[in-house]
């Protein structure tokens, strides 16, 4: 627990703070954190009820955080950022806010941007109306950005641990074996190229999406009246940067939690989590990542740690 600062709910792994996140990270001490993953609000051209920052602004707003996030990573942590495209105001032209974004970070803050990745989501809706659908000059914008980005290049990684399955053609190959071969372009393949590695490397091209429908978050939102959270970070991200970039037991940070998936990925993945959310009624129903259905085959414990957890929010936040 942070000194002056009382979360809205703790699990034996983590604690959900209901709060302005610049306080909360303020209140770390330096070199203490081993992964920030995160997306905060986006700089679209219209306001979102979650509260964002326009394009002009978005850099400048973001800034104070990013400096505290340098600090309380450690040298070996991460910070994996996910930001989101956008169309400059009535015209079918795409702002370059994340990119100054990007340099902001890297030449004002002091971050060596470790590598690029792309969150393909093939669920995203054709959009601006006007350029995509009507005027039909323009294609669905499908990807968005994410920046992984380290104090010291040698941050701590791992991709063994975020291996995907073999390909057909890929299992073929290992039972067939291959001969060293030389390709046109000059690149060398080796025999060693189909030995079995315990699966294929990934690429920095994330597919998944966010249109859940059925999943137990979903399901307790209706059941107790409360509204989804209409931005939700899909779990395949945290979970493969918790994966890759970290090991049981570090500290895994989200300033800007929504819905808190980061902090129940975390927690399921045995890292301990600190998720900071400054939407009152967000931080409230973020505890129903941690509770279970009453037909669940685990313990009737955690049931009652919902509630408990649920009152708790409800008299600190009234």
């Amino acid at each position: 627990m942070l000194p002056n600062h009382t979360p809205i709910f703790s699990t034996a792994m983590g604690q959900l703070y209901c709060a302005d996140s610049l306080e909360i990270l303020r209140a770390l001490p330096n070199d203490s954190v081993d992964l920030v993953v995160t997306s905060p609000p986006y700089a679209l051209h219209f306001k979102k009820e979650y509260g964002n920052a326009n394009q002009a602004d978005y850099v400048n707003w973001l800034m104070p955080f990013a400096h505290e996030i340098k600090r309380v990573i450690k040298p070996t942590g991460s910070f994996v950022l996910n930001i989101g495209g956008a169309w400059q105001p009535g015209s079918p032209t795409r702002s370059l806010y994340h990119y100054r974004t990007l340099l902001a970070l890297v030449d004002d803050v002091g971050f060596d941007l470790a590598q690029e990745f792309f969150w393909y989501n093939p669920a995203k809706m054709p959009a601006p109306a006007e350029w995509v659908n009507v005027r039909r000059i323009r294609v669905k914008d499908s990807v968005e950005y994410i920046f992984w980005l380290v104090k010291d290049p040698q941050a701590k990684a791992d991709n063994r641990k975020v291996l995907q399955p073999y390909s057909e053609d890929m299992k073929r190959l290992i039972k067939r074996g291959i001969k060293d071969t030389v390709r046109p372009s000059g690149h060398v393949i080796n025999a060693s190229f189909a030995t079995d590695q315990g699966g294929s490397i990934p690429s920095n091209l994330i597919q998944c999406g966010n249109n859940e429908s059925n999943s137990d978050y979903i399901k307790k939102s209706k059941a107790t009246g409360t509204k989804v959270h209409p931005a939700r970070f899909p779990a395949e991200l945290p979970r493969f940067f918790i994966e890759f970039l970290t090991q049981e037991g570090d500290l895994v940070l989200d300033p800007f939690a929504g819905s808190n998936t980061t902090g129940q990925v975390a927690q399921n993945l045995s890292r301990r989590w600190l998720s900071v959310e400054l939407r009152e009624e967000y931080a409230k129903q973020s505890v129903l990542r941690f509770s279970q259905d009453a037909d669940d085959s685990r313990s009737s414990q955690q049931n009652t740690l919902f509630e408990t957890a649920h009152r708790q929010a409800e008299l600190t936040l009234a």
